[in-house]
C-alpha cells in the first residue's frame, strides 16, 4: 500500500476506509471518527424504530462496540459499510424487543375491541346518502362513470386509467374533473 493510500485512509471519513483501518490495525482514531459519524445517526434510526432515547443510546453503544470487535468480519463485496453497521443496530434492536416482549405483560390493543353499535338514525342517514350518491352516479355519462369507477372504486391512478383505457392522460383528467363537478352540483354539501 502506497503512502498516499495510507494518508487518504487515515484522514478519510469514508466508513469503508475507517472499518478497514479498524480491522487491519485496530486504529483507535479511525474508530473515534466512525463513532462520531454514526452514533447520532444510529440513535435517530433506533428512536424512529420505536425505542426510547435511553434504550436507543444503550443499543448505539452496543452496536459500535460490536463494530470494533467484528470489524474484521466486514466484507465490502457483500455490501456497504453503512449497511453493515445499520444491520448490526437493527439486529440488536430486534433482540432487545424480543427480550422485552417476553418479560412485559401484553396490554390489550384498543383497536382490537369491537366497535360500538351505530345508532339507527345514523344507519338510516348513511343509507340515504348512499342512495343519493348512486343516483348522482347514474346521471354521469358512461365515459365519466368509467373513469370515476376506476379512480375511486378500483383506486387506480390517472396514468393507470389512461393506459388501461388507451386514452390520453389529459382526457382522463378532464373526465374525472367534469364528473366530480357534476357530482358536487348534484349532491351539494352532504354533511
Amino acid at each position: 500500500m502506497g503512502s498516499t493510500e495510507t494518508e487518504m485512509e487515515e484522514g478519510s471519513d469514508d466508513p469503508q476506509a475507517l472499518l478497514i483501518a479498524i480491522a487491519e490495525r485496530r486504529d483507535r482514531q479511525a474508530y473515534a471518527r466512525l463513532f462520531r459519524q454514526f452514533a447520532p445517526r444510529l440513535k435517530a434510526f433506533l428512536v424512529r424504530g420505536g425505542l426510547s432515547p435511553v434504550v436507543a443510546e444503550e443499543l448505539v453503544q452496543e452496536t459500535l462496540l460490536s463494530v470494533w470487535r467484528k470489524a474484521g468480519y466486514f466484507d465490502p463485496e457483500r455490501g456497504s459499510a453503512v449497511t453493515w453497521i445499520f444491520t448490526i443496530a437493527r439486529n440488536l434492536k430486534i433482540d432487545h424487543q424480543r427480550a422485552n416482549r417476553r418479560s412485559m405483560p401484553v396490554e390489550p390493543d384498543p383497536a382490537d375491541e369491537p366497535d360500538a353499535p351505530r345508532p339507527a338514525d345514523d344507519l338510516l342517514l348513511t343509507a340515504e346518502r348512499e342512495e343519493q350518491v348512486r343516483d348522482a352516479l347514474k346521471s354521469l355519462s358512461e365515459e365519466q362513470l368509467q373513469v370515476v369507477r376506476l379512480a375511486f372504486f378500483s383506486e387506480k391512478t390517472h396514468s393507470e386509467i389512461a393506459r388501461d383505457l388507451g386514452l390520453p392522460l389529459g382526457t382522463v383528467k378532464s373526465r374525472v374533473r367534469l364528473a366530480l363537478g357534476r357530482l358536487k352540483s348534484l349532491l351539494g354539501d352532504m354533511s
